[in-house]
């Protein structure tokens, strides 16, 4: 049962009770990677009481049924320790979840499987710092022009690809989109700050990406081979 686009999740959170007897699971949704009118972004659920689901079983079961490409369940707010989940797996890592759960929780870093995450919240952009090692492979495939990238057709499930074009090359725009070919229901993907990071990686140099219908990320390779990567974020409900 995924929710209908732009609808609350408060009625459907109420049947995702797990037992007899407990609290209905609330998640937050957020839209990550807004654009600069505050449209578009990629919607995150972020269960911020993640005890009220302590399995992983149950987080996945919980993750498939929102159908988010990624839902994130807090397991301690003041340590910002995250769990994150794709409709079909779990994560170690990935960046749409940790800017916006670093834009929710307002703390110095996150801890996900794969590491500590450093944040930091500037004006309206939220940032977060990563290794591109974190990241599984992807394949990265460059168009002559962003109309190329804008006319593509979904391609067959199996492989994951970011498909981008330079808008301006000299200055570091980027059209993309992104197909995630996992075969979970996330045909593209609104907006992938894992994948601008790895490009980010190859390119050694800042970003300014558009993805999909709109969103927007900003990326900047830091020392010590990190990547910093950014975005406005916006409560849905």
């Amino acid at each position: 049962m995924t929710a209908p686009e732009g609808t609350s999740l408060l009625a459907q959170c109420h049947s995702f009770g797990l037992a007899p007897g407990r609290r209905p699971v609330l998640v937050d949704v957020l839209r990550v990677f807004c654009a600069p009118d505050g449209g578009h972004g990629n919607r995150l659920g972020v269960v911020r009481e993640g005890s009220q689901v302590p399995s992983m079983a149950a987080r996945q079961q919980l993750a498939g049924r929102l159908g988010y490409s990624e839902t994130v369940f807090v397991d301690d707010p003041e340590r910002g320790a995250l769990d994150i989940y794709t409709p079909g797996d779990r994560l170690s890592f990935a960046g749409h979840p940790c800017v916006g759960a670093a834009w929710l929780l307002d703390v110095p870093e996150l801890l996900t499987e794969a590491g500590a995450v450093g944040t930091r919240l500037d004006g309206e952009f939220s940032w977060v710092e990563a290794e591109p090692g974190w990241v599984p492979p992807r394949t990265l495939r460059q168009y002559g022009t962003p109309a190329e990238v804008a006319a593509l057709e979904v391609p067959p499930a199996g492989e994951w690809i970011y498909a981008w074009a330079w808008e301006d090359e000299p200055a570091g725009r980027v059209r993309a989109r992104a197909f995630p070919g996992r075969g979970d229901g996330i045909e593209e993907d609104e907006a992938t700050g894992a994948a601008a990071l790895l490009l980010t990686a190859q390119l050694g140099r800042a970003l300014n990406i558009t993805q999909g219908r709109g969103s927007q990320l900003l990326t900047a390779p830091q020392p010590g081979g990190l990547v910093e990567i950014g975005g406005r974020v916006r409560l849905e409900r």
